[in-house]
């Protein structure tokens, strides 16, 4: 069974790596607005993330506006896709002993 991934047990994390998944890179502020997530949260979120190597960060300007590009690497989308599987196991373990709880040998 995949496992899940201990950096992805936070919402946020998970959040930006599963938005990150639809797309090549994405800007600091169309996350944070697409997301509903504020400046401080993604901020937490981004550097624990490139902690874990789950993302790239690239810095730049458009004009002489600052701007910060994330973009998830090979192995964050791995780690989100394993995390994705594994949380479908779960699942299915449930519904599989769920289903064990209906036979008549679990009768009181």
């Amino acid at each position: 069974m995949a496992e899940l991934s201990a950096v992805l047990a936070s919402l946020p994390r998970l959040t930006v790596v599963a938005f990150l998944d639809g797309c090549q890179e994405a800007e600091f502020g169309t996350i944070v607005e697409l997301c509903e997530m504020n400046k401080s949260t993604l901020s937490k979120a981004m550097t624990a993330l490139k902690i874990a190597e789950y993302i790239t960060v690239t810095k730049g300007y458009i004009g002489r506006r600052p701007r910060t590009w994330l973009a998830l690497t090979n192995g964050g989308r791995r780690a989100y896709h394993e995390h994705l599987h594994a949380l479908t196991a779960l699942a299915q373990q449930a519904r599989s002993a769920a289903g064990d709880a209906d036979s008549p040998s679990h009768e009181p």
